[in-house]
């Protein structure tokens, strides 16, 4: 077992995995409860063209991919919060258009390789230090805000009118979320890819409301799940040669499954 700690880049794989585990399952709570899921996989495609634009533009990939999820989230939120759009067609636009227009783009400029299917299935062993840098930084910033906003984050999610008439700021905050959320997302698909970081956002908090524990307990269960998923994931890709990110989704997708046959009822 320790001998994969013997290599520089199984170290930083494996930070790089605690990491977006504690991002994705702490930001993916409130995610769930607003039954927002869905805009996991959105804004994981609309990184994609952030990809494509760095690739082509030989920028760093991972700094314009969370530019344009940013401000791609707040475009998202202005569409549903002020022209009161539905929020499934708006993400229904956007996924269907950010993933056209990023085969376009890598199309043109014929870079389609394998760099940029590690961004689509996740090629975690080939993070960088440039890359854990700049997850610790965004990702520190983004838990910071997250906690220090989590009554209000809290009280929205379960009911945003009651939210609104208590004198909140709904829309600033649900901006401010969305934001997050955004910038996790980017810095999450060099770990588990475009294609499969909805499931490590979204299926440990499901698995965890199963166990009905109280929203702080879930979190921490939900946690729990992540890092469990992410270092046993890491673990059988590494021993078994197989691709780490679908791996760690196939072992979320264990837990859940035992959390459903736990919690029948």
């Amino acid at each position: 077992m320790m001998e994969i700690f013997q290599y520089d880049f199984m170290i930083n794989a494996f930070l790089a995995g605690i990491i977006i585990a504690i991002l994705a399952s702490v930001s993916g709570s409130f995610i769930v409860l607003r039954r927002y899921a869905m805009l996991t996989e959105t804004l994981a495609h609309v990184a994609l063209v952030g990809v494509a634009i760095g690739m082509v533009t030989e920028q760093n990939p991972i700094w314009v991919a969370v530019i344009v999820s940013v401000l791609s989230a707040w475009l998202i939120e202005y569409l549903r919060s002020y022209l009161g759009l539905y929020s499934d067609s708006i993400l229904a636009i956007f996924l269907s258009g950010s993933l056209a227009l990023a085969v376009v783009i890598v199309s043109v400029a014929g870079s389609f390789n394998a760099s940029l299917f590690s961004y689509l299935f996740g090629s975690i062993l080939s993070v960088s230090n440039e890359d854990l840098i700049v997850m610790t930084v965004f990702g520190s910033l983004s838990m910071v805000v997250l906690l220090g906003l989590f009554k209000e984050f809290y009280f929205i999610a379960f009911d945003e009118e009651v939210a609104q008439v208590s004198g909140l700021k709904v829309k600033l905050l649900n901006f401010m979320l969305v934001t997050i959320i955004a910038v996790i997302i980017a810095l999450s698909i060099r770990v588990v890819g475009t294609l499969l970081i909805g499931a490590l956002m979204v299926i440990p908090t499901i698995s965890a409301l199963r166990y009905r524990l109280g929203f702080m307990k879930t979190i921490f269960l939900s946690l729990l799940f992540s890092i469990t998923a992410v270092l046993l994931g890491m673990t059988l890709s590494y021993h078994f040669s197989l691709p780490s990110g679908a791996t760690i989704v196939l072992v979320i997708l264990a837990i859940f499954t035992v959390s459903i046959v736990i919690n029948r009822k």
